[in-house]
């Protein structure tokens, strides 16, 4: 059975028992906090388990994309040395909110894959939840009875509370759960030991393939479970893992879901996939990483995150990172390649999941330009690591050396100790791992985070946002909790029966304001943040009187310039797809108070000219005074019928926002001016690259123009009095520049001839030390005469060490040069030297072994230096 085939029938046969098929949610979460992405099916039903808002059906059925590479589920290091262990892999679920529970959800698991999939119930074992004395629960006989109306007692296993009993974090809704087993092994190998002895014993051929949870409770901070007002049920059934059982084989990489993409890279490698031999295992090693990553790397990037040095952009440049450094060590391919597997990716996935077909081009722009970033980081990686080799007196690198190589150039440390090992060298693995934990403690250090639980004031769920229309209303508390972190300290957070302040979503900053009471006593609103459907107030400390109303007062001046840069970010997006043409599409934004940011695809960089009409665009829709129109919960395919557009990476509900500005219609959640002449003027501040085929532009809207102009007219006015009040100052600096490099020449003319002048003067000063003529000296000349001094003197004498120093604007420099003989039968080296010697002038260097230079910002150490060179000859 083909995997779309397993796929499309899992999601039929849950329509059959009535439930809304829905599409993949973007992997990236962006409004849930404790996680970076979505690491399980449930992930993006959160906001229903915690009642926070109600499905439009209480059944609904899924396959949803999911990435395991960080935090408590991180399956990153073990994919590609086992058969089953995934980055990114799909989880088919069905959900049940607040509608049917175990016996449904138990009699249809059963159904599905013993009689629609046609599996063998003699290969299969489920487990129940055996109690924990710890939470005072029993054990789950409910599950256990249902279960035996299917399959014999024997298959029915206990499990602990690690394997069978769910839950999403260190706090929140949770439940017992029941695992469905199944055993691919042979008759003989069944024969030595039973399945039930296998059980998430992380045997490869005993896996498995479908969790059932009930959520029936909801972990307090304090550890305490409460029973949830409602029970779900959650379930999840790895796709692979499915596909690996039906279609007969022993690995998740042998199903059709990778075989197209393995068969691809040993067409581009000439490697073959499956060699029995122990030389092949290495080679399949990294197949198996790289089929595995591009699937993670590229939903990622069609999703709409980036890779990047922070947070989750950083997590996908490391998974493409390990992919490439698996090709280079083992499949000797050093250049990029990995781009080329998309579009059999593409192919193979594009009907089930759209965004990767209409992204296509710009993944595999992306993940060439990376790979192409990295490979140039290796190279430059192995220039550094043989340095170290050189300085390094015995047979062992200092792991602190390697972790240097790792954090600050990206050097991978698997790599490091291969080479070495090459080289017959040892690696200090202990001190490298020291080094790394320390780095892991500062981090973690850093984000620790302590929240308490909700204490409930007013059992209200129907929060309400009223800022689209008034920036004050009076409020009512209805629960608050504390949260302490290393990088804010103690905060507040708040929720409320309305509010007026708009969480941070859709690009735009949170707002900011107060709360007074009726004694007048004020709280500062901080921030405002949206969390699984939720608007949380930030503050630094509750009101007094907590049980009191409020009027909650948004800053209506940084609202509203919020609101000019938000508005003007559509009509930027309708500039550029105008100008630019209908590729463009946006890739991001960022939109503050102060400025806005916009990204978006296009394949080159704008021209001034290009720029130019751009702002004229935009500046053309501000003078024209178009009006908002705004369509509120209106149904998202009627909105875009009317030709609003969406955004690849955003989750929609069944109804949407739309906002209109003349011909530039967008769905969108967020705040934005009455009239575009309310924006005043738009400038473009910079245009750059992101990525590739990604550009960014920054620019700024009304009181930052005027600010901008108002600060140019100063500077414009400062210029003209330093130039004398010209009457036509760019002529007047032409002028000056014309003279400055004239000047230059003449000086550059006057040190080399001073430096030719001072050779003679210099050879006399030559001192023979144990055969090697050496000078150290002092000299007034700059960098570039010191280097003409330094091979005039080597092209006419043999056997020279000299060390020269200088001095200029407060800093020290020194140069050094050996004789290439020298290098040779004395094993001096420059580079060296200067390193050693640059701790007198609180600097460093580097270079080639015969010539190398060093900074630093000591000159009163030149002395000292210059001294400590002879100690090299004797």
């Amino acid at each position: 059975m083909k995997s779309q085939d397993i796929r499309s029938q899992f999601l039929s046969f849950f329509e059959d028992k009535k439930h809304s098929i829905v599409p993949s949610a973007p992997m990236v979460l962006k409004d849930d906090p404790t996680l970076m992405f979505v690491n399980s099916g449930m992930a993006p039903f959160k906001e229903y388990f915690l009642g926070n808002a109600q499905p439009k059906n209480n059944r609904i059925a899924d396959t949803q994309k999911c990435l395991r590479v960080s935090g408590k589920h991180n399956d990153l290091e073990e994919v590609g040395y086992d058969t089953y262990h995934h980055t990114l892999f799909e989880m088919l679920g069905n959900w049940s909110f607040g509608d049917y529970f175990k016996k449904e959800a138990i009699a249809w698991a059963w159904e599905l894959l013993t009689e629609v999939y046609g599996i063998d119930k003699d290969i299969l074992y489920v487990t129940v939840f055996e109690g924990s004395e710890e939470d005072k629960l029993p054990m789950d006989t409910e599950a256990y009875d249902l279960w035996k109306q299917f399959i014999t007692e024997d298959r029915i296993l206990k499990g602990n509370k690690k394997d069978n009993f769910w839950e999403m974090g260190d706090q929140g809704p949770c439940g017992p759960c029941s695992e469905i087993h199944v055993d691919i092994r042979s008759a003989e190998e069944k024969a030595k030991i039973s399945g039930k002895e296998l059980v998430n014993k992380d045997h490869p051929q005993v896996v498995e393939i479908w969790n059932l949870v009930f959520m029936q409770y909801n972990r307090k901070a304090n550890g305490s479970l409460e029973s949830l007002p409602d029970k779900h049920i959650d379930t999840g059934m790895g796709f692979e893992r499915l596909c690996m059982v039906l279609q007969g084989v022993q690995s998740n990489y042998d199903t059709d879901v990778f075989t197209p993409i393995i068969r691809e890279i040993e067409t581009i490698t000439h490697k073959k996939y499956g060699n029995p031999d122990a030389s092949g295992e290495k080679v399949d090693v990294a197949i198996r990483v790289i089929s595995d990553h591009v699937r993670a790397v590229a939903f990622s990037i069609a999703d709409g995150q980036l890779p990047s040095n922070t947070g989750a952009g950083y997590v996908i440049r490391r998974i493409l990172r390990r992919a490439v450094r698996y090709g280079f060590t083992f499949l000797d391919k050093k250049e990029p390649f990995i781009y080329r597997l998309v579009d059999v990716l593409s192919d193979k996935m594009g009907s089930a999941f759209p965004e990767l077909k209409a992204q296509k081009q710009l993944v595999e722009n992306v993940i060439k330009e990376e790979e192409q970033s990295f490979l140039r980081t290796l190279d430059q990686g192995l220039v550094l690591l043989n340095r170290i080799v050189e300085e390094t007196k015995g047979t062992t690198i200092s792991g602190e050396k390697a972790f240097e190589l790792y954090d600050t150039y990206g050097f991978p440390i698997d790599l490091t100790a291969l080479i070495l090992s090459e080289k017959g060298l040892n690696l200090d693995e202990k001190g490298f791992n020291e080094e790394l934990q320390k780095q892991k403690n500062r981090s973690r250090a850093a984000s620790e985070m302590s929240t308490e639980d909700w204490t409930i004031l007013v059992d209200d769920k129907e929060e309400e946002f009223v800022g689209y229309d008034r920036l004050e209303a009076k409020v009512k508390l209805t629960r608050y909790r504390k949260v302490v972190s290393k990088k804010d300290g103690e905060m507040y957070q708040m929720v409320f029966n309305l509010t007026p302040f708009y969480p941070e979503g859709g690009g735009q900053v949170g707002d900011k304001g107060y709360l007074e009471d009726s004694h007048g006593d004020v709280v500062y609103i901080l921030d405002t943040k949206k969390e699984n459907n939720v608007i949380i107030h930030f503050a630094k400390n509750l009101p007094k009187h907590i049980n009191e109303s409020f009027q909650a007062v948004v800053d209506a001046k940084q609202r509203y310039r919020t609101e000019c840069n938000h508005t003007a970010t559509h009509l930027l997006h309708q500039a550029l797809r105008e100008i630019l043409g209908t590729h463009v599409e946006q890739k991001g934004s960022a939109v503050h108070s102060k400025n806005l940011r916009f990204d978006f695809s296009h394949f080159s960089k704008l021209t001034n000219e290009e720029l130019q009409d751009v702002e004229n665009f935009v500046n053309a829709r501000i003078a024209g005074k178009l009006p908002l129109e705004e369509m509120r919960n209106v149904p998202k395919e009627e909105a875009i019928a009317e030709g609003a557009m969406s955004l690849f990476g955003e989750k929609y509900g069944d109804t949407v926002r739309a906002i209109r500005f003349g011909k530039s219609i967008e769905l969108c959640g967020g705040t934005h001016v009455k009239n575009t002449s309310d924006i005043w003027h738009f400038k473009i501040i910079s245009e750059g690259a992101v990525a590739a085929g990604i550009r960014r532009i920054e620019a700024i809207t009304n009181d930052a123009v005027k600010d901008f102009y108002a600060e140019n007219n100063r500077l414009y006015l400062e210029m003209k009095e330093l130039l004398n009040n010209a009457q036509e100052p760019v002529k007047a600096l032409q002028s000056l520049q014309e003279e400055n490099t004239s000047l230059k020449k003449q000086i550059e003319a006057l040190l080399k001839d001073k430096a030719k002048n001072i050779i003679g003067e210099l050879k006399n000063e030559l001192q023979d030390i144990n055969g090697i003529q050496f000078l150290a000296k002092k000299l007034d000349l700059d960098a570039s005469g010191i280097k003409d001094v330094c091979f005039d003197l080597g092209s006419n004498a043999d056997n020279l060490f000299l060390l020269f120093a200088t001095e200029s604007e407060g800093k020290a420099l020194l140069t050094c040069y050996i004789s290439k003989e020298l290098v040779a039968s004395k094993g001096l080296n420059a580079g060296q030297v200067v390193r050693e010697l640059g701790k007198y002038i609180q600097g460093g260097g580097g270079g080639q072994p015969f010539f190398a230079t060093a900074g630093g910002k000591n000159p009163s150490g030149i002395n000292e230096a210059l001294e400590a060179a002879k100690a090299y000859l004797i």
